[in-house]
């Protein structure tokens, strides 16, 4: 698999705070990537950073092949990196599809609804549903496929599982399994430990801003030392 994103020693600050410490992280094509760690480990900082909602110290970014670390975030999303955020910001006011079409007006080649709508059948049940009307779960999927009509390369999803049933949980698992098989490559950030390892290849694991750990989710399995110390459950 090619490099689609790598990040090197990336410092970042939230006014003088200092977030993230010389973060170093790599993405392939086509894969599956968890990003774990403790509330206020720096997760959600880090996916920022990579998306251009945060600027970076020091430290490069490269994806695709270009320095995005001096970018604006709407270049960073015209060039295929699509953040998906915690919050959702499904615009409750206006319907699924209405929702979506705002999405591909500012794609290059947005692809079709039909395609959307076949990779999540429940949308196009709900499409003249406005935001406001749909479950947790719903406006999850809203959010995740506002991200794929712009044809996302890497889509970054932060905490999409949060305060969501076990069922949609799974459901929402094997909508992102299905999108890496189709060629979409995505960098999670889940607190659902059992839920991220299962669908990721590899995972990053953040304490307190540093990587501590970088490898293939059984490696990380076979560590339930480091599971422990840093994340508070056992393998």
């Amino acid at each position: 698999m090619s490099l689609l994103l790598s990040a090197e020693r990336i410092n970042t600050y939230y006014g003088d705070s200092h977030i993230l410490f010389d973060v170093s992280v790599e993405i392939h094509e086509n894969e599956v990537v968890a990003l774990l760690g403790r509330n206020g480990a720096g997760k959600s900082t880090l996916l920022k950073t990579l998306a251009g909602a945060l600027s970076p110290k020091s430290g490069s970014i490269k994806f695709a092949d270009t320095h995005i670390h001096d970018k604006p975030a709407h270049e960073i999303a015209r060039q295929g990196l699509q953040l998906v955020p915690e919050e959702r910001r499904v615009i409750g006011g206006i319907t699924v599809h209405e929702n979506l079409k705002l999405a591909a007006m500012t794609a290059a080649k947005p692809l079709s609804f039909d395609e959307i709508y076949r990779t999540f059948p429940r949308l196009h049940e709900r499409r003249n549903n406005k935001g406001r009307e749909l479950s947790g779960g719903e406006q999850q999927m809203v959010a995740i496929a506002r991200a794929m009509i712009r044809d996302a390369r890497l889509i970054l999803l932060d905490e999409p599982f949060e305060g969501l049933a076990p069922l949609i949980v799974r459901d929402l698992m094997q909508v992102c399994q299905e999108l890496a098989r189709q060629g979409r490559t995505i960098l999670v950030v889940e607190q659902n430990v059992a839920a991220a390892l299962s669908m990721a290849s590899r995972c990053y694991l953040l304490n307190t801003g540093h990587i501590v750990f970088g490898g293939t989710s059984d490696e990380l399995r076979a560590r339930p030392e480091i599971m422990n110390r840093y994340l508070g459950v056992a393998a």
